[in-house]
């Protein structure tokens, strides 16, 4: 399970505002790339027959099995604060990171390092 924090929750509300059916929910993937190994992903879209959903902080949260395996117990937070502003996630399965924040790989799999262009 993923959590939203209040702040992150928030700013989605704020986002999500007055958007249609195909950006009514928040999207979070995984996929593979950057200099450790996996890259995290988010956006705004509508649900797909193959998504888990969950509703979570009042905000519908999508993600693939596969994502979901790697990001299990993550917390999605916003922020803003003296080093900027944005979405982070606190992800507890990742053993290893990349100074972006964006990067990690686990344990168990390391992903394809690549560029931290992502």
């Amino acid at each position: 399970m993923i959590t939203v924090t209040d702040s992150a929750a928030e700013k989605l509300r704020e986002m999500m505002a007055g958007r249609g059916e195909d950006e009514s929910a928040l999207r979070i993937y995984v996929k593979p790339g950057g200099c450790s190994g996996f890259s995290y992903g988010m956006a705004l879209d509508g649900p797909k027959p193959s998504d888990l959903q969950y509703n979570i902080n009042g905000i519908l949260v999508l993600v693939d099995k596969d994502s979901l395996e790697l990001i299990d117990g993550s917390e999605v937070d916003y922020v803003d604060d003296f080093t900027g502003q944005g979405f982070r996630i606190l992800n507890p399965n990742a053993t290893s990171t990349c100074g972006c924040g964006s990067s990690f790989r686990t344990a168990t799999q390391a992903g394809q390092p690549g560029s931290c262009d992502v």
